[in-house]
This record gives C-alpha cells, sequence and structure tokens, in this order.
C-alpha cells in the first residue's frame, strides 16, 4: 500500500481526474493536499463528495494538510486572525475525520516562511501555544492529530544562501512544542525534501521520529523544493529508510511528489515513472523493519 499527495499537478481545481490516475497508478491511499495555503473551507457538500471519489477509486485517506491560511492564519498576531485560523484548521480536522485520516498537518516557524511575520517573532511562539490549546480537545475528539512539519527558511534558501547553517529550520521549535504537549494530540511530519535544503539537516530532526506519524517524501537538489520523486535527487533514502523503520508510524509509506519540476504534463505517464521508486523505498523500509 502506497500513499499520495492529492495536488501532484494542481492544488486547486476538480481534484477527480487525478485520484482515477492515482488509482490507476496503483496508489492506495491519499495525503489530502488541496487548499494547504489558503482560506478556503470545506463545506458538507464538498467533503461528502470527495468521500465519493474515494469510494469509486478505491482510495483511503491517510492524512490531511491543513491550511496555515493567508488573512485565517492560526497563530496570527492579530487575535481575530488567529481565531479565524483556529476555526480553518478545525475545518481540516473536521475533514480528516470525516473521511477516515488520523492525522492534519500544520506548518509552525521559522518566521522567514512569512516574511510578513517575522517582526513578530518573540509573539508568536505564545500565539501558536494559546492555538494548540484551542485545537486540543476538538482534535482528541475526533481522533485526529496535529503533525508538525520540519521547515526551514526558504527565503535564505531561494537567495542562495546555501553554503552554511544560515538557512535555519524549526528542528528546536518543534521539539519543543513536542515535549509540551499529549503524544496523542501533536506529532511529527517529516518532509523528506525541506530537510536537504542548503543542507542535510535529516540528524537535526531524528529524535523527534519517535513521534512520528505523516511523511512528505520527495526529492530535491539540495538547493530547490523540487517535490521530485524519490532516488531523483540527494535525498540519503537510505538513512530515512531506516528512520521510519524504527519509528512508530505505521500507515502506508506517503509521496508529496510534484510533477511540475519534471519533463511531464501528464498525470498518467509521470505517476508511471514515479510509482517503481516509490514501491522500492516501501520495500526497504518494510526489509529493514524485518531485520529489526
Amino acid at each position: 500500500m502506497l500513499s499520495m499527495t492529492s495536488d501532484y499537478v494542481a492544488d486547486h481545481g476538480d481534484p477527480e481526474p487525478y485520484l482515477r490516475a492515482m488509482a490507476d497508478a496503483g496508489f492506495t491511499h491519499v495525503h489530502w493536499c488541496h487548499h494547504w495555503r489558503s482560506d478556503f473551507l470545506y463545506t458538507d457538500s464538498e467533503i461528502e463528495q470527495i468521500g465519493r471519489w474515494l469510494q469509486i477509486y478505491g482510495l483511503k485517506l491517510s492524512d490531511t494538510h491543513g491550511s496555515e491560511g493567508i488573512e485565517k492564519f492560526w497563530y496570527a498576531p492579530q487575535e481575530y486572525a488567529r481565531l479565524a485560523g483556529v476555526e480553518l484548521v478545525k475545518n481540516r480536522i473536521d475533514f480528516t475525520a470525516r473521511l477516515g485520516g488520523d492525522a492534519v498537518v500544520m506548518h509552525a516557524y521559522p518566521p522567514t516562511v512569512r516574511p510578513d511575520l517575522a517582526i513578530f517573532n518573540d509573539y508568536l511562539f505564545d500565539q501558536i501555544r494559546r492555538s494548540l490549546d484551542d485545537l486540543e480537545a476538538f482534535a482528541l475528539a475526533r481522533g485526529v492529530q496535529i503533525a508538525l512539519e520540519n521547515l526551514i527558511d526558504f527565503t535564505a534558501v531561494e537567495a542562495d544562501v546555501v553554503d552554511s547553517v544560515r538557512a535555519g529550520d524549526n528542528a528546536g521549535l518543534l521539539a519543543q512544542l513536542l515535549a509540551a504537549y499529549d503524544p496523542a494530540f501533536l506529532s511529527f511530519c517529516f518532509d523528506s525534501g525541506h530537510a536537504m535544503l542548503g543542507q542535510n539537516r535529516i540528524e537535526r530532526y531524528e529524535p523527534l521520529f519517535a513521534r512520528l506519524s505523516v511523511l512528505h517524501l520527495h526529492d530535491n537538489d539540495g538547493l530547490r523544493d523540487l517535490h521530485l520523486p524519490v532516488y531523483d535527487g540527494v535525498v540519503d533514502w537510505e538513512r530515512v529508510a531506516a528512520l521510519i523503520a524504527a519509528s512508530p508510524y505505521a500507515k502506508p509509506i506517503s509521496y508529496e511528489l510534484s510533477l511540475k519540476n519534471t519533463t511531464f504534463t501528464e498525470a498518467a505517464p509521470f505517476l508511471a515513472y514515479s510509482f517503481p521508486g516509490c514501491q522500492r523505498f516501501a520495500e526497504r523500509v518494510r526489509t529493514l523493519r524485518r531485520q529489526k
């Protein structure tokens, strides 16, 4: 069983053709990633239709990429915007619970991911704690975790500041937050591509694999967040496989690939090319688990 992100072609518009192509290629599960960077709220009719599509194509929802929002931002410095952002996260939690998933991925820091918020650096930690406190009971009641994703200072990488540690990451923040909350509520989403941008940061996130609940697996050139098929870039896949195999992660191995930085223009050939590498990596994880 393998999981694929829903937005491997686009993160908006009609997802049905891409769900069908995923199923035809052999994927069995979906990481829902549509509208991850918007204020879009899923209504009952939309959730029900997505559920019908999943059933038609024999797909199951593994987890969801929650939207950090634009104006409804879940740790905005303005309290009204933070509260609106909490409602947006609750919408994704409800979406996930109703479709059978178990986790919603959220972004947290570094502030330069949102340069407009950098001046509020000291205040944002308090805001994210307020939002997590507001969300905990709601998420636990629905059996859905919040999974915090590893991020880096994308602005430094995009400016070619990739020669040293100047492109910072959120490893310390995630460790602090995970230590403060119940594992049943707060967990870790590992993004293999982010861990390689600017430098290899996998070791910095290794302690967090004890709380691993979501995977964003993809490759890149170490300079750009390309979301390439596995084995097409610089990610140390043997190390990643070993960490996953030793972790409590038990869901289908999940990939966050995109065709936009490849030579492919159509879904079917892109998936046909990507699927063997996905299978190969998943089999390596299974092998390492058997050897434990």
